[in-house]
């Protein structure tokens, strides 16, 4: 899954891991579990989070191996966040091709800056599972709590303003040329993004349902 922050490719992985049965691997939640921990490692990342920048592709490559050799993976899963740079995408193509598996194919969310910029504005996580809510277009059932756990929600540091605008310009950077790579091999499916999820979701199941 490709696309900018706040395209809602997050939110909607998990509707796909529900309704296909596998597993949605957001290597920005495998990122920020580590970072919650008390090690060398895990301060090094919440640096990298906090400032909006890119973890490097060593560390990135290793959870992601590491992630899609578990047992619930056999049958397929979802990457997202990974791959973000043409090395990333080189690498993926040998780790899959070394286990005799291959991409069914690449989605690319896409919506104007100021739909973005509305999402950030009002997102709120949930510390403990990850959950992801909008005050407006996808609230908890109450206000302000986790639908799940309970737990009351946060903004992520990572939303503010000035690292947003980091962030996508990171992604203009580095990651917009992965849709001409993905292209040139037949794999790159556009998505539009700006609607409400349930109409993006059905876009989804159209193009997945087709790559079957």
């Amino acid at each position: 899954m490709l696309g900018p922050p706040g395209a809602g490719k997050g939110t909607q992985a998990a509707r796909m891991a529900l309704h296909y049965g596998v597993p949605p691997i957001s290597t920005g939640a495998m990122f920020r579990d580590m970072a919650a921990q008390e090690t060398d490692l895990g301060r090094a990342l919440q640096g990298y989070l906090d400032r909006g920048e890119y973890v490097p592709d060593d560390i990135v490559i290793r959870a992601v191996e590491a992630r899609t050799a578990e047992p619930d993976c056999k049958d397929g899963f979802l990457l997202d966040g990974f791959p973000r740079t043409i090395s990333q995408a080189q690498t993926l193509e040998a780790l899959l091709a070394g286990r005799k598996q291959q991409l069914t194919g690449v989605l690319v969310f896409k919506a104007p800056i100021e739909v973005l910029v509305q999402r950030f504005s009002g997102r709120r996580v949930c510390p403990v599972d990850g959950s992801t809510y909008h005050i407006e277009t996808q609230p908890p059932l109450r206000p302000d709590v986790c639908d799940l756990c309970g737990t009351p929600l946060v903004s992520r540091p990572d939303d503010a303003p000035d690292v947003v605008q980091h962030r996508l310009e990171v992604y203009i950077e580095k990651t917009a040329p992965l849709r001409d790579y993905y292209r040139a091999r037949g794999l790159l499916h556009k998505i539009n993004a700006a609607p409400d999820p349930d109409t993006v979701f059905a876009q989804v199941i159209a193009v997945l349902d087709g790559l079957k």
